[in-house]
């Protein structure tokens, strides 16, 4: 891995997350977008390091919460699709859609909890903010993997025909 694209990709990711899109009511995560990218495109050992690195900066975007939470989600729920990758291929749009889907809403419902067992505030309609940070996070994801692999150099045949 291009551990010095990683990086600054992650600083961008994370400025442009709180930056720009903390103005907007519903908006796609976009660290999650790279978790599942990173656990997709990249051997288990290198998408494990780059999901608790992205749970961290997540934790740093996400003032509200508590230092923590967000990195222990991410970098578990990062861990888990890094190895189910190793068993089914997650290549096409739909399929990664998918992923983004399901690790958005597991990610954020236990770091919600996780923040819940400390003892943080947790607002009454965490569930419906999560759903729609989801579907907005799947929805714009796959398009995204495209310019990142660019980035990081990667060589995709997305477009290729089998």
């Amino acid at each position: 891995m291009r551990w010095l694209r990683f990086a600054l990709l992650i600083l961008a990711v994370t400025v442009l997350q709180k930056g720009l899109l903390a103005r907007w009511s519903s908006k796609p995560d976009l660290l999650v977008i790279l978790l599942v990218f990173f656990a997709i495109y990249y051997n288990t050992s290198e998408a494990i390091i780059s999901s608790f690195t992205i749970g961290f900066a997540a934790d740093l975007v996400g003032s509200p919460m508590p230092m923590g939470p967000q990195m222990i989600s991410f970098g578990l729920f990062g861990t888990l699709l890094a190895y189910l990758h190793r068993v089914i291929a997650i290549k096409k749009m739909p399929y990664q859609a998918l992923a983004i889907f399901v690790t958005s809403v597991l990610t954020g419902v236990l770091t919600h909890l996780l923040a819940y067992i400390t003892g943080e505030p947790v607002a009454a309609n965490i569930f419906a903010v999560v759903f729609v940070t989801s579907l907005y996070s799947s929805i714009v994801g796959p398009f995204l993997f495209l310019p990142t692999a660019w980035w990081m150099r990667i060589k995709m045949s997305r477009f290729s025909r089998r």
